[in-house]
């Protein structure tokens, strides 16, 4: 008699799940690869035009997304995770990320999709119908990488009047400790040091520069791809000097903490046509990536005040931008949107002049602010503030036009951040969700932080003549033309008292030099 032969169960085939990573979450302990299973699981990578032109972003800021993300491939295929990395010109790319996580499901026969949450208000707008559309499980996940949850910066911000950030960043030094005393105390009995940090430049003065690195084949391989897919974009792709690796990130922030972090709160606010950088940390754009972790990036900043290395008000002011601002913005972009976006409370809305893509124009500030922006992809935050912010905000431009300009030139642009620093910080379009008063200033203020207004054509020592600096009559014709709203503002009390006092005579020739120049900005 044949024995019984029973045969066990067929086992199910293993779940494929694909895990997307976009190109600004290029951390290896993102929240979406913290479980994920190398044996099965697919890690989806993809270039897409749509996230290349949503804004006709700088040509540097696309090869620099473009090599980390191929760069952070390697990194994740060395570590043995299975990557399907979709290139900008393969066949088939559909140039859009659902397009291309529609495809890779398929070709992966996964059956759900695990995505940290995308840092943009757009994007994650757009993938919250992915679910239906694709008929598969969407999981979202909260990006961990920031000092706050924005559940948190939404407990803080609820009932109150005001949303400060000098509020919320005294929060975000008590939750991480830095610069903290051991009884809960602000490390030299200030929590803000920023009025020490305002100097003028020195005649002579040494700037280190920041870390630049030489392109390798891939990042070679992305700037010939750039120069030809993007060509009308603004700015120069060559030469090309960003860190596009971990190791090369982290060397530039080592070089900022031994070089430049001394001098950097002295003359943070200071701008010069003598160099782009100064002691500026130029780490914005490897954070924002993921490239650097924020945390780990103020803790050596605390390191080196505690061995000695770097002043308290440095520090302090560098650690200030990082869990302060960044933090804080990020905070006041999710709390406010959709409709943030829409403000224009001071209903600004002249047309962008030509010069702010060419950097063409007679004004020195701004050729060197726009010059610096085309060749670097960047500018130091008092040149978008109280440069090229403040002029956009006295010639009352179109706010849309400037926000897109914004987004379109800085390598470190995304609009969580970018959005609340220009339609808040810079254009007091939200009428003062981020800051309580317009940050207007006339050529006084950049004569007094920088160099420029030495070689420049508009004297800035006059105020309504032809070659009188036209900062002058623009700032008193802002003021002038939003008297009634800025009436109550207790911060605008001492203007408004000044522009009540003036001569009248003096104001009509200032608002009448105003309205000139007004008609023509793109011949100053």
């Amino acid at each position: 008699m044949a024995a019984e032969v029973t045969c066990a169960p067929e086992a199910d085939p293993p779940v494929t799940t694909i895990r997307l990573i976009l190109g600004d979450q290029l951390s290896p302990g993102l929240s979406s690869l913290c479980d994920i299973d190398k044996d099965t699981d697919v890690v989806l990578m993809a270039e897409v035009m749509a996230e290349c032109t949503y804004v006709k972003h700088h040509k540097k800021k696309i090869a620099f997304v473009l090599s980390a993300m191929r760069h952070f491939a390697d990194e994740l295929e060395a570590d043995g995770v299975n990557v399907d990395y979709i290139k900008l010109k393969d066949r088939g790319n559909t140039g859009t990320l659902k397009g291309e996580a529609e495809r890779a499901l398929k070709r992966h026969k996964a059956d759900k999709l695990i995505v940290t949450r995308p840092g943009e208000y757009r994007l994650q707008e757009d993938m919250e119908s992915w679910s239906q559309d694709l008929g598969i499980d969407v999981e979202f996940r909260d990006d961990d990488r920031f000092i706050a949850t924005l559940a948190e910066f939404n407990d803080w911000a609820q009932d109150r009047k005001e949303l400060r950030m000098e509020y919320f960043y005294r929060e975000m030094r008590r939750k991480t400790g830095f610069l903290m005393t051991d009884d809960g105390e602000p490390e030299g009995g200030k929590w803000n040091y920023d009025k020490d940090n305002r100097k003028s430049l020195p005649d002579k003065i040494d700037f280190p520069g920041p870390s630049q690195f030489t392109p390798d084949d891939i990042t070679e391989e992305v700037l010939d791809l750039v120069e030809a897919e993007f060509a009308d974009h603004f700015g120069d792709a060559r030469p090309f000097s960003f860190a596009v690796k971990r190791h090369q990130a982290e060397h530039a922030l080592k070089r900022f903490i031994d070089h430049a972090l001394p001098c950097f709160g002295d003359y943070q606010d200071a701008m010069t046509n003598r160099d782009p950088h100064l002691f500026h940390s130029i780490l914005a754009a490897y954070i924002n990536v993921g490239l650097l972790d924020p945390h780990a990036v103020c803790a050596a900043g605390e390191k080196a005040y505690e061995a000695g290395n770097a002043p308290l008000n440095a520090v302090e002011g560098f650690i200030r931008q990082i869990i302060g601002w960044r933090e804080f913005v990020r905070g006041v972009y999710w709390h406010e949107m959709p409709d943030y976006k829409t403000r224009n409370i001071l209903r600004a809305d002249r047309p962008l002049p030509d010069f702010f893509w060419t950097g063409d124009t007679r004004m020195a500030c701004m050729a060197q602010a726009i010059g610096q922006t085309k060749q670097h992809a960047y500018a130091h935050h008092i040149q978008r503030l109280m440069v090229t912010g403040n002029f956009a905000l006295l010639a009352g431009l179109d706010t849309d036009e400037v926000n897109d300009w914004y987004m379109c030139v800085y390598a470190d642009a995304y609009e969580w951040v970018e959005l609340p620093n220009t339609h808040g910080m810079a254009l007091w379009a939200d009428g003062g969700i981020l800051g309580s008063k317009p940050y207007a200033a006339s050529g006084k203020y950049i004569e007094r932080m920088s160099d420029h207004c030495k070689g420049c054509a508009y004297n800035v020592k006059e105020q309504a003549t032809e070659d009188a600096c036209p900062f002058n009559a623009l700032y008193w014709d802002f003021i002038a033309r939003h008297e009634q709203r800025f009436d109550g503002n207790h911060r605008m009390g001492l203007v408004l008292n000044s522009l009540r006092k003036m001569d009248g005579g003096k104001l009509t020739a200032l608002r009448k030099r105003a309205g000139n120049l007004l008609e023509d900005l793109d011949s100053l």
